[in-house]
């Protein structure tokens, strides 16, 4: 290996660190609040970036039909919810978010409003995979606020494998990537790094550093970090659970979206390539201990590094060299750390 092979498997390491960087905070955020081992935050990644290149293609992205079935299935939900609890006049709240919302983005679709412009397209991709989160947070995890982080899990899985039977549905069998939304470069030396690389890096940095900026000067943020620390003494001093898992999830599928929009032009994604994308920012987060952002953010780097490197000298055990790193972390953790009782 000469210095220039050594460089280009930096920047893929650090290129992919920057995404599963991303996916390890969603994966932190999820779980702190609301004790969800999210399995399928990949999956916001392929819905995003297939949703794009079907607006580039000048199609109808079959995500819509997901967003107006999940919507409705929430809404139904949400109103049993509120009638039973004597709160009938969320109604409307309910509605408006469930319902009028995706007629409204269906309806900008059908009119041809997909075919205006790369950054309306972009946008619209967005609105479209990004409420999937508190939708599904809706159907599948509200009403299990008080399970075990098991029963949590199990269902997480089965989000999972429908999310991937859906996007077979919705996009196909097929490959797609988008265009390039930057198409100059920089050369360094031997190193020819493009711009869209760039941007990745730099858009993951800011997304960070809005996220440090949320959690620490907002109201909104310190009350997730409170519910992150206990539901109960948040739920005494009114701060709701039940919206916090909803910001929670409208966070992480935002995350999950803005890393398929970054990547969609680099990596051709298929319909259940969340499953590895996701479970490689899981591995991050697991080396952070699912609590601290600081360290799983140098766990996802490692993470990317570990794979351009095994992917040079042994591209066959990529994978498993990747997931074997999760090894020693969890016997280190297991050995030094103290284990505390599930509340």
């Amino acid at each position: 290996m000469d210095s220039t092979i050594l460089l280009f498997l930096v920047q893929d390491g650090i290129l992919n660190g920057a995404i599963y960087s991303l996916l390890a905070v969603a994966f932190i955020i999820l779980f702190s609040v609301t004790r969800v081992i999210f399995v399928a935050q990949g999956d916001f990644v392929t819905y995003a970036g297939l949703t794009l290149s079907a607006l580039e293609r000048g199609q109808t992205p079959g995500s819509v039909w997901v967003l107006l079935l999940f919507g409705g299935a929430a809404a139904i939900l949400e109103i049993v919810r509120a009638v039973r609890t004597n709160r009938s006049r969320k109604c409307w709240k309910i509605v408006s978010g469930c319902i009028l919302y995706p007629c409204l983005i269906a309806s900008l679709l059908w009119t041809g409003f997909g075919n205006a412009n790369d950054i309306l397209r972009l946008l619209l991709a967005l609105a479209i995979v990004v409420p999937l989160g508190p939708y599904i947070y809706i159907i599948f995890f509200k009403g299990l606020a008080n399970s075990s982080i098991l029963n949590l899990l199990i269902v997480s899985v089965g989000v999972h494998w429908m999310l991937t039977g859906i996007g077979l549905l919705s996009f196909g069998a097929e490959g797609y990537r988008t265009n390039e939304m930057l198409h100059s470069g920089l050369e360094i030396g031997p190193l020819s790094i493009s711009s869209q690389s760039i941007a990745v890096v730099v858009l993951t940095a800011v997304v960070m550093l809005l996220l440090y900026a949320f959690f620490n000067r907002s109201i909104e943020g310190k009350a997730l970090r409170a519910t992150a620390i206990s539901t109960r003494g948040a739920g005494l001093v009114g701060i709701s659970p039940e919206n916090a898992g909803m910001k929670a999830f409208l966070m992480a599928s935002s995350i999950g979206a803005v890393s398929g929009i970054l990547i969609s032009p680099i990596t051709t994604l298929y319909y259940d390539s969340g499953f590895l994308i996701g479970l490689k920012g899981f591995i991050a987060a697991i080396i952070g201990g699912f609590a601290s952002y600081p360290v799983a953010v140098a766990g996802a780097l490692g993470v990317g590094l570990a794979e351009a490197f095994s992917s040079f000298w042994a591209s066959a055990l990529k994978d498993a060299i990747v997931f074997g790193l999760v090894i020693p972390v969890l016997l280190w953790r297991s050995l030094f750390f103290a284990h505390p009782e599930e509340e």
